[in-house]
């Protein structure tokens, strides 16, 4: 008897590990839609009036002058940092290094796909789209790439939403759990209106950025929890 119900039990379970990759990669649809709803009305051209109304809101009689304090531009800058290529790729090392340490291999590979991937996503759309950057406000921070979609919101997405992930995984308590994705989600919208007032994006971009960051985290994190249940099983028979 208590061996039948060991064996249902641990059938319920690999159903239900089997059953959440396809559940997550279904998510993934819907902010993968609205990205691709975004791309056409900007390739339209549609987006413009409410992008330009958005960036002018941010800013003073003057478009060299953001709303606030001085202060307060300059931590809107530090937030902006948090999504630069340079403190990502920093976060992302030292999450590797961590996972390594723990022999986590397949979280660890998850990781390098997702940001590496999120990467070469973003860069190639950014290629084909061709969207400048907004003339209407100065820039407060400078720029090289083009516009669309915005690197920062969707690369800021993919890593913290990835960690947060990982980390929430750890959690026991859901409290705790929501607290760790919170504070991921946070960042990455932060991260993703510092761009937009220091008018270096116009709004679609970092929309768009958020849709497709979140589309690709989500997808990477199905691809591992796939492997990952894929890698159990092999072990137990």
């Amino acid at each position: 008897m208590f061996l039948a119900m060991g064996r249902n039990l641990l059938q319920s379970l690999r159903c239900r590990a089997e059953a959440a990759p396809i559940v997550i990669l279904l998510a993934a649809g819907l902010p993968l839609w609205i990205f691709a709803e975004i791309a056409d009305e900007v390739g339209e051209g549609e987006t413009r009036q409410i992008d330009t109304n958005i960036l002018l809101a941010l800013r003073t009689s003057d478009p060299a002058d953001p709303i606030g304090p001085h202060w307060f531009e300059g931590s809107v800058v530090d937030v902006s940092a948090l999504g630069g290529f340079a403190v990502l790729f920093l976060v992302t090392l030292a999450a590797l290094g961590y996972l390594a340490a723990r022999k986590k291999w397949i979280d660890g590979l998850m990781l390098l796909a997702a940001t590496l991937g999120g990467t070469a996503i973003s860069e190639g759309l950014k290629i084909g789209f061709n969207r400048p950057r907004p003339d209407l406000v100065a820039h407060i921070v400078d720029t090289t790439s083009m516009s669309f979609p915005s690197g920062h919101a969707m690369l800021s997405a993919v890593t913290y939403l990835t960690l947060g992930a990982l980390i929430a995984r750890t959690q026991r308590q859901r409290r705790l759990r929501g607290y760790v994705l919170g504070i991921a989600i946070s960042a990455t919208l932060l991260i993703g209106v510092s761009r937009i007032y220091l008018g270096v994006h116009w709004p679609t971009d970092v929309l768009a950025g958020w849709c497709l960051g979140a589309a690709w985290a989500l997808v990477c994190w199905s691809a591992a929890i796939w492997a990952s249940a894929r890698w159990n099983r092999a072990d137990e028979d």
